[in-house]
């Protein structure tokens, strides 16, 4: 599983000129299953999705398709763990605790 910062690097103003596309972005990564989870940071310095166990580069790859990304609005952290405990709604999606 993946937890990803995102950190804005240009002004509000920018951000939420492009949240409509990036909300559409969004979407579409919930549809094909990828995110978990998202939303923005408090304060509003970025957000933070939850990303579904899969291989790094393809976490990469989506990640550059982001309009935050593609409109050099946004840097990504990405922090890799492995989860050893998770409550039980999350037990399903959690690959380390399947094998």
């Amino acid at each position: 599983m993946y937890v990803v910062l995102v950190n804005y690097t240009a002004p509000l103003e920018e951000i939420d000129y492009a949240l409509a596309d990036h909300a559409e972005w969004l979407t579409r990564q919930y549809e094909q299953h990828h995110f978990l989870a998202s939303g923005r940071r408090n304060p509003r310095v970025g957000g933070v999705i939850i990303a579904r166990p899969m291989p790094r580069g393809k976490l990469d790859a989506i990640l550059a398709t982001d309009p935050f990304a593609l409109r050099h609005l946004a840097t990504y952290e990405v922090i890799e763990f492995s989860a050893t405990r998770t409550a039980p709604e999350v037990h399903r999606v959690n690959e380390a605790l399947t094998h």
